[in-house]
Parts: C-alpha cells; sequence; structure tokens
C-alpha cells in the first residue's frame, strides 16, 4: 500500500483539451495539445513533465540549502525536452536538459558543493522517471558560472 496517494482529475472540455483538477483548493488548469491536435490553449502533455521536472528540482535545490539556512532567491529553471521517434515511429520524450540559476552568486552560499552533490535525491519526480528518461542537470549562480 502506498505511503500517500495525489489524485488529479481530468475532463475532456472538448477535442485534445482537458480540465485538469487538483485537490487541496489548486486552480483548475487547462491543458491542450498543439496543432494540429489540439488549439495550444493550454500546456501540453510533454510542457506539463518538463515543468513538473523543473519544479521539483527548483525546490529540491531551494530544500537543500534551506537546510543550511541559505538564501538563494530568487532560483530559476529552464528545461529542454527533446522528442524522438521510437522503432515503431511514436514520438518519445527521449532527454531533459534541465537548468537551475542561482539568485545569489555562489560565494554568497555556504555549504554549496555539499548541496550541489545531494540536492537532485530529494526530487520525488525526477528521480522517479530518470531511470525512463534521462535527465541532465546543470545550476548556474546569479553571475552565469556553471556550478554543476
Amino acid at each position: 500500500m502506498a505511503e500517500q496517494s495525489v489524485i488529479v482529475r481530468l475532463a475532456q472540455r472538448r477535442d485534445f483539451q482537458f480540465e485538469l483538477q487538483f485537490d487541496g483548493g489548486v486552480p483548475t488548469l487547462l491543458a491542450d495539445e498543439p496543432p494540429p491536435l489540439g488549439q495550444a490553449l493550454g500546456p501540453s502533455p510533454v510542457q506539463l513533465l518538463a515543468a513538473a521536472v523543473g519544479n521539483c528540482l527548483s525546490d529540491s535545490l531551494l530544500f537543500a540549502l534551506r537546510k543550511y539556512k541559505q538564501q538563494p532567491e530568487p532560483i530559476s529553471a529552464e528545461v529542454r525536452a527533446d522528442l524522438d521517434r521510437n522503432a515503431q515511429g511514436r514520438l518519445r520524450v527521449v532527454g531533459l536538459d534541465v537548468t537551475l540559476a542561482l539568485g545569489v552568486p555562489a560565494e554568497a552560499i555556504e555549504h554549496l558543493e555539499r548541496v550541489l552533490t545531494q540536492f537532485e535525491g530529494f526530487c520525488t519526480v525526477t528521480q522517479s522517471i530518470a531511470p525512463a528518461i534521462p535527465v541532465a542537470v546543470s545550476v548556474l549562480d546569479a553571475q552565469g558560472a556553471r556550478l554543476k
């Protein structure tokens, strides 16, 4: 039996548009496929996957830094989802490239090396999908220096 469950309800609005309903008072979100299937009136499933990975890694980095009482804000992220066709010609996400950026220079953060070696392990989403989809993670400081 699972320790926890998260439920998301999807209801078709029309064609490839679905309303995503979340528990806990979270606002409803409209998801839609890009043309020619949909009208791109909301994020696509691939965009939602990329957003989930980027959001989870950003949260994990912030969590790890705050364990040491550090203030890295504002953290930002960019996620590139690479798609390719499999042997059957079906489109698949074949990799995710995530760049996280701290809002401060590296010198302003204590215990940074330790944080950089452990924060990915806190990310529920990335650790769950990584066996199937390669996820490359980079971290930059506010001056653009690559830290990881």
